[in-house]
């Protein structure tokens, strides 16, 4: 399988980069295709900018920005996310890759004035996270990045597809042994892919 992997942490010495590091070695293990996109590394621009915005609704083509990470959007059959929950959200960056690669025409399509979703090529989706605070933490506010990767994402990929949630809550009071309980749940993820 093609699988898209998003990371999105600025250090290289982080537990997520760790986790990364690990997603990447046990897929390409299993034989899978990977395409291994860091935003850090890659120098991902989040802004959307206003001429983005004003043509938001239009057709896109090659001279577009974001056009070479669309096309690896396109081409994926998995997608995995790797990344820290900070404030009860994405890091800015995947949440600007969202804004500006999950456009129309890609991930969904408007069809007499709704919202159809349109990453059919996406078969089977892992987020892979931490979060400073601990669970009860986040289900106060409501877990924003598990909602929106259960909800929206679900309903973004090919029907049917499997979507996974993996989060190492309590990252601020976390052990060795914490740690890597939580790297062999996501290396077992991975395998079975």
């Amino acid at each position: 399988m093609k699988i898209l992997v998003l990371h999105a942490h600025p250090v290289e010495e982080s537990f997520n980069a760790a986790l990364h590091r690990l997603i990447v070695e046990r897929l390409t293990a299993g034989g899978h295709s990977v395409d291994d996109l860091d935003l850090y590394a890659e120098d991902f621009d989040p802004r959307l900018t206003r001429a983005e915005r004003l043509a938001y609704h239009d057709e896109r083509g090659p001279t577009d920005p974001v056009d070479p990470y669309v096309r690896r959007l396109l081409a994926a059959e998995g997608l995995v996310l790797c990344f820290p929950v900070w404030n009860y959200g994405f890091p800015a960056i995947l949440k600007g890759f969202f804004d500006r690669v999950f456009l129309p025409g890609v991930s969904f399509r408007m069809i007499d004035g709704k919202a159809t979703p349109n990453l059919h090529n996406i078969r089977k989706v892992v987020a892979v996270t931490s979060y400073g605070g601990s669970w009860f933490r986040a289900a106060l506010m409501g877990n924003p990045p598990k909602r929106l990767v259960n909800r929206v994402l679900r309903l973004t990929v090919k029907p049917g597809s499997p979507v996974s949630f993996l989060a190492h809550y309590s990252m601020n009071l976390s052990t060795q042994e914490s740690r890597e309980k939580f790297m062999a749940k996501v290396a077992a993820r991975m395998e079975a892919f």
